[in-house]
């Protein structure tokens, strides 16, 4: 049994731990269950997570629609009224089934539900087994702004299963990835040289990989819990990354970006505003930068995009009285944060990242 304990809860790997999430829920006794997931999950994963669930505690299923345009205050409304039309009590508990949209919506109507009841974890993507499974973060966007309506909410406990992997496309697999490619720049630069060469990878050991992120994140967040200090380097690539995905998810006439797409052109252009900053070697820089655009390819700007996504800058939550703050590197496994950066930095950054 592979387990990873976390000062709040336990994080188990595996299809046999279902039956500890099972004894677990029989034990507490939870007057009814509410299943939280979305369309795709309902067909695609779900079967396979009724199938391995050792309850008779009645549980009814609750499905939103799938992907970042669903994580907003409209949809947790409609949860919590379909809460209440389904009977559930303080006594009740969520289960999360899905991605990392499932996951923060839903920890974050059960923090507030009846003044918080509990929630349990499922996490079907790859990128919200290694992320959105360690630290309690749950939010929903506003207007666009990502995450910024949200709590520091723990679960009771996590179970990642590498099954669900099975029913991603390559696409969401690399979106995960991109998560996992930022805890190697930020805290193991033998972890980065592992996964940089991805046609290396062994992805038949994935659930191995999965846990070396877990673990990496839950050292992180277990020496800051609140996102205070150390806690905000898992934010890098993030600033520059979330302008970039809310800028998308905002227009419509832009194909769709995953988070983890926008993610790895972040963390390519802070990398290069590191070089400024922080110092960070000219060729570690560009064996990141072409490492990552050999994975994700190179997306291309337009000026008049990039003076969009530049706008939203002032939502991220590192800001602090207007000024823009980043995580930088000065080198791979050595990151810093609150860095102060100038806009016309950033844009340099993109005109390298364009280059």
């Amino acid at each position: 049994m592979i387990k990873v304990e976390t000062p709040d809860y336990p994080i188990y790997f595996g299809v046999e731990n279902y039956a500890v999430l099972g004894a677990y829920l029989n034990e507490k006794q939870y007057s009814k269950l509410l299943i939280l997931t979305d369309s795709t999950c309902n067909e695609l994963c779900l079967p396979h997570f009724l199938a391995h669930l050792p309850t008779t505690i009645p549980f009814e299923i609750v499905e939103i629609e799938p992907g970042e345009p669903a994580k907003n205050l409209a949809t947790c409304e409609g949860v919590w009224e379909a809460m209440l039309d389904l009977g559930l009590d303080r006594h009740s508990a969520v289960i999360t089934v899905g991605g990392g949209v499932v996951s923060d919506l839903g920890g974050f109507v059960a923090s507030v539900y009846m003044r918080g009841i509990d929630c349990f974890v499922v996490p079907t993507t790859l990128l919200a087994m290694v992320d959105a499974s360690v630290g309690g973060k749950t939010g929903i966007d506003l207007q666009g702004a990502k995450n910024c309506i949200g709590s520091f909410t723990m679960p009771k406990m996590v179970i990642i299963d590498a099954v669900y992997l099975e029913t991603l496309d390559p696409r969401e697999l690399k979106s995960g990835y991109a998560e996992m490619l930022k805890h190697g720049l930020i805290y193991d630069l033998s972890y980065f040289n592992h996964l940089k060469d991805i046609a290396q990878v062994d992805f038949g050991d994935i659930e191995t990989l999965i846990c070396h992120s877990v673990v990496i994140k839950n050292q992180i967040v277990q020496d800051d819990p609140k996102e205070a200090g150390v806690r905000k380097i898992l934010n890098f690539g993030h600033t520059v990354g979330h302008a970039i995905e809310s800028y998308y998810l905002s227009n419509p006439i832009k194909e769709r970006m995953l988070h983890g797409e926008a993610i790895a052109i972040g963390m390519i252009i802070e990398a290069y505003i590191s070089t400024v900053i922080l110092g960070l070697n000219s060729v570690v820089y560009q064996e990141i930068k072409e490492s990552i655009q050999y994975i994700y390819g190179k997306e291309i700007f337009s000026e008049a995009d990039v003076e969009e996504i530049l706008t939203w800058l002032k939502f991220d939550k590192k800001n602090r009285a207007g000024e823009i703050r980043m995580v930088l590197l000065s080198n791979i496994g050595a990151a810093f944060y609150d860095q102060e950066v100038s806009k016309d930095l950033i844009l340099k950054g993109f005109e390298d990242y364009l280059k």
